[in-house]
This record gives C-alpha cells, sequence and structure tokens, in this order.
C-alpha cells in the first residue's frame, strides 16, 4: 500500500510539473531502457572484437606476430625497419653458462724445483773435539736436497672437440719441462685430473693446443669473429685467479683490432698481440685461455691479457683459434701464415716527437737508424730499398689509411701478403709523394 501511494504521487507530481498522462510516462520509460541496453550490449561487442583483434603481447607471441609481419610485408618494408626479436637477456646469459661451463677447463702447471733444508753446522769445526763441545754454537744453513713437484701456475681453456683438443694460450702452457693437468667440468667427468700433452704452441700468436685422452666430452663450437660489433654482449669463463673455476663474467665489445705488448715482466719475453677483441667484461689472472662467448654461446675470442686500467680485457679473435686448432688437429703443427715485409726502422710520430724535433706531421712513420751502427735505417734490398726511400723520410698513408699510433706502420703493412703492391705516401726531403712497393717475404 505504501509503495502504490508513493507511486501515485510520483505520478501526480509528474503530471503537475509535466503535463503529462501516466500513458506517455511509462512509454518514455520503456523507451529510454530499451535504447540504454542497446548502447551497452553494443559497447561490448565492439569491445570484444578490438580485443579479439589486437595480437597477444606476450614475448612468444610478439616474436610470432612479427615473423609472420616480416615474411608477408618483407619485400615492401625497408631493411632497417625490420621488426627485432626482443631477448631477455639475463635468462639468456643464464642459459649460455649452462651450456657452455661444461667445456671449460681448468689448466694446472706443475714443475720440478729445488727441495731444501735447514742444516746447522759449527763455524769452529776445525778445533779440536772437546773445544767444539765447549763452545756448543751451530750457524743454520739451507741446502738442496732433491727436487719436488710443485704447482708453478693456472689458466684456463676449453674443448674443441668431443675427443680432448683444447684451446689455450701459448703463455699458460709455454713451459716445456713442465706437467700440464686439466680439470674437467661436465657431468659424467666433474672433478676429474687428465693429464695433459701440448701439441703445438702458435710462433707469433699467444695461442697454443693441447690434448687429453677422453673421448665423448662437450665441446664449444666457434662464431664468425669477423662479424663482431661493438657494443654485443660478450661473455668470459676462466680459472679466475688460479682458484674460483668457471667464474662467469659479462660485459660487452668495447673495441675491435687492438693492438697491445703484453708480457715483459719478471723476465718473461714482451709480445706484441694485434687485432685484438677490447671487452669491459672482466679478465683475472688464471682467465688467459678461457672463452670469451656470444649471446649465443658460441667461442668469438680467446681471453688473453687485461690491462692495468679497470674493465679493461683483451681477447685473440675465435676465427683465429679456429684457425689454429684445425691446421693442428689436421696436420698437427700450426702453419704460420707468411708475413709482408717493407724493411724500415722507424719511430712513431706523436705531438711530443713532432714538436721536439720540428716535424711538419703529429702523425706518420719517421724512418729512422737504431741505437747501433749496424742498425740501418732500411733494409739494403728490401722493397722500401728498392722504391728509393730512404732515412727521414716519413710515411703518411698505406692504400690511403692513415698511419698512427692506433694505426702502426707495422698493423698496416701485416694486411698485406708478400708479393702484394701497395701504395705509400710519403714526405721526402719536403715533398709529399706517392709511390708503389712490391712486398717480399719476412
Amino acid at each position: 500500500m505504501v509503495f502504490k501511494n508513493y507511486f501515485n504521487n510520483m505520478i501526480d507530481f509528474k503530471n503537475k510539473e509535466y503535463k503529462l498522462s501516466l500513458k506517455k510516462l511509462i512509454i518514455i520509460l520503456i523507451v529510454t531502457a530499451l535504447l540504454g541496453g542497446a548502447v551497452i550490449i553494443s559497447f561490448v561487442k565492439v569491445g570484444s572484437w578490438v580485443l579479439e583483434s589486437v595480437p597477444d603481447f606476450s614475448e612468444k607471441r610478439l616474436v610470432d606476430y612479427f615473423s609472420i609481419f616480416e615474411s608477408e610485408n618483407r619485400e615492401c618494408v625497408p631493411k632497417e625497419m625490420y621488426p627485432v626479436k626482443v631477448v631477455h637477456e639475463e635468462s639468456q646469459i643464464i642459459e649460455v653458462v649452462k651450456k657452455t661451463s661444461p667445456a671449460v677447463v681448468s689448466i694446472i702447471t706443475t714443475a720440478e724445483v729445488p727441495k731444501f733444508e735447514t742444516i746447522y753446522n759449527s763455524p769452529f769445526s776445525d778445533l779440536p773435539d772437546g773445544f767444539q763441545d765447549f763452545f756448543n754454537f751451530r750457524i743454520p744453513e739451507r741446502r738442496q736436497n732433491g727436487t719436488e713437484k710443485v704447482r708453478v701456475g693456472a689458466g684456463s681453456g676449453f674443448l674443441v672437440s668431443s675427443d680432448g683438443y683444447i684451446v689455450t694460450n701459448k703463455h699458460v702452457v709455454d713451459d716445456e719441462d713442465a706437467e700440464y693437468t686439466v680439470f674437467l667440468n661436465d657431468d659424467e667427468h666433474r672433478g676429474e685430473k687428465v693429464v695433459a700433452r701440448v701439441l703445438a704452441r702458435h710462433p707469433s700468436n699467444d695461442l697454443a693446443v693441447i690434448k687429453i685422452d677422453v673421448d665423448n666430452l662437450p665441446f664449444l663450437e666457434f662464431s664468425d669473429s669477423d662479424s663482431l660489433q661493438v657494443g654485443q654482449t660478450a661473455i668470459t669463463i676462466g680459472y679466475a685467479l688460479g682458484e674460483f673455476e668457471n667464474t662467469v663474467s659479462r660485459g660487452v665489445i668495447s673495441g675491435l683490432s687492438r693492438s697491445i705488448v703484453a708480457g715483459g715482466g719478471f723476465g718473461t719475453r714482451s709480445e706484441r698481440l694485434k687485432n685484438l677483441i677490447q671487452s669491459d667484461a672482466a679478465i683475472n689472472p688464471g682467465n688467459s685461455g678461457g672463452p670469451m662467448l656470444d649471446i649465443g654461446g658460441n667461442v668469438i675470442g680467446v681471453n688473453v691479457a687485461m690491462a692495468s686500467g679497470e674493465n679493461i680485457g683483451f681477447a685473440i679473435p675465435g676465427n683465429a683459434a679456429k684457425v689454429t686448432f684445425e691446421q693442428v688437429r689436421d696436420t698437427g703443427e700450426i702453419q704460420e701464415e707468411e708475413a709482408a715485409f717493407l724493411g724500415v726502422r722507424y719511430l712513431s710520430i706523436t705531438s711530443q716527437v713532432k714538436e721536439n724535433n720540428n716535424l711538419p706531421y703529429d702523425y706518420g712513420a719517421l724512418i729512422v737508424r737504431g741505437e747501433t751502427r749496424s742498425d740501418l735505417a732500411v733494409t739494403p734490398g728490401s722493397p722500401a730499398d728498392i722504391a728509393g726511400l730512404v732515412e727521414n723520410d716519413i710515411i703518411l698513408e698505406v692504400e690511403g689509411e692513415k698511419v698512427t699510433e692506433r694505426k702502426q706502420l707495422i698493423d698496416l703493412i701485416s694486411k698485406y701478403k708478400p708479393e702484394d703492391e701497395i701504395e705509400l705516401k710519403i714526405y721526402h726531403k719536403g715533398v709529399e709523394e706517392k709511390l708503389k712497393v712490391k712486398l717480399q717475404k719476412k
């Protein structure tokens, strides 16, 4: 009854205010309800259609969608606009480490070293026995008592075949009298120690190939290191500090075609290494000989050295290591590529050298003689001598490339082979000239 009175009062109010009949009011309410429902249903249907039309942008569906898009539209889309596959780098690196670590080995160097013992001698040994006992004075002395085998070094390496071929650095296995023991890291042989044979040491590059007599081993594949680009991911694995096996570091390729002088400390011979990969991935003592990997887990380099500065490490390109391994596997030795020879002794010109010697250039190679009379500036009969180069000439360019501190003359000449004819730009007696030189075998 209350609801009925309320409804009648509402109708009376509406009739008074708007002068509407009950019939008209009911028709308006019905039409309004129908229109509102139609609008809501339309929005729901349109929204569902839009959601079904939009692709699932999860990582997998995103890659699939881009793949379909690329295959169907490749001809009409510029190459620089091709979609790029999105990779979660952290998870990818974890997978790379799981995949490659079993093929990375630790190498321990042991050698026979003198064994010493301490003895005590009396300085009064010439006196009669009674007097010696009276003074009872002894001086400690050390003397050799045979030899003993001790650990003298450690490094890293990585398997490159299932039958036990291992690539490492030459300086890791450079002692011909030492014994080298490999610690394996795969599930089947984890912790197993195997004595290795050194098959070959590279005569001019810091590479070596050793072998263990074990089969069915995991091994790493090489990538094309010539296609590397600055900024791409680099992963290193090695026996850090000779204590922490299979230590992983991650960084980027910081530079390419670097040259350094490695070694030279504690009586070791310095060696000039060229065409190196520079990375900010940590390379510590003990990492030498371990692999540098790309994001796919393929070898792009062999860790070789670290600089005194922070986060600067170097690796020998993987292509050089691959060629070295294949030569040793197929022939038992390393056939070094014949080096081209120009035949000059030179000083790299810097701003300081220019200022001190009043030279017209702050770059180039100044042809000079050595400290002794026999250290000639130009080797008689050499390509440089035949071409007419003389002392105090400045070689400015090789085939259009400037000779600088970073691109020294020896680095530019090393790009060519014996019998190649190259063009040099030189400064000779106050005049710039260009001349042809036919290189010879070194």
